[in-house]
Order: C-alpha cells, then structure tokens, then sequence
C-alpha cells in the first residue's frame, strides 16, 4: 500500500486569470477566461486559454504544471528529502566536512600522490 509523503494544496500555487484573446469573438475579449497557475516552491508554470470556460482551463493549466521538467524535479528532490532524511545542503556540508576532503599533490617524480584527509591533521 502506498503512504502518502506530503501534500499540495492551492495555498501552494498562484492562479492568475486573464483574458485569453484571439479567435472566439466578443467572449474571448471580455471573458477572463485564460489561467496561469505559478507553483511557487518550483516555480513552475502551467497555463491554459485554449476553453471557453475557465474551470476547464484551470484543470488544463494544473495539468501542464504537473507535467513540467521543473515541477518534476522539484516533486523528485522533496520525496528525496523525505526518504532520505536529509536536504541537500546537509548533503553537500556532510560530503564537504574536513574529514572527507584529501588533498592530492604532485610529487617531485611528476606523480600526484594523495596526503591524508585534512581532518586528520595535527
């Protein structure tokens, strides 16, 4: 059974609604009938003018937002996050910490060599 990591709600998003323009006459001109919905963790963007009608437009707009490289990736980071415990700064500062550094030198033969870690110096 799956178990539910987080969840969205439309706190989450900004929806604008505009007016969609172009062909469809005196409705399209004066309608605000377009939707753009911005995920503001992401900043990914879905947006829709295609329907006469808003709420399908809004549907249409959230699901190209979903769909989106940028909200995918952030979706992917944020399940890492909660499986793994860690964010990726603590990532990053865990692997940068002094003891998991070496420095490596090149010796007098042309050879690089590899000193000890820079936290095990005394």
């Amino acid at each position: 059974m799956k178990k539910l990591l987080f969840t969205i709600t439309k706190k989450d998003f900004d929806i604008q609604t505009f007016r969609s323009g172009g062909k469809g006459g005196q409705h399209q001109n004066k309608v605000e009938s377009g939707v753009r919905i911005i995920h503001r963790a992401s900043g990914a963007v879905g947006e829709s003018r295609t329907d006469r009608s808003q709420h399908r437009n809004r549907r249409f707009a959230l699901e190209r937002l979903t769909k989106s490289v940028k909200f995918k990736i952030w979706l992917n980071q944020m399940v890492h996050e909660l499986t793994s415990g860690k964010t990726i700064e603590e990532r990053v500062n865990e692997a940068m910490a002094p003891e998991n550094l070496r420095i490596e030198m090149r010796g007098e033969n042309g050879e690089w060599s590899c000193e000890e870690s820079i936290g095990n110096k005394s």
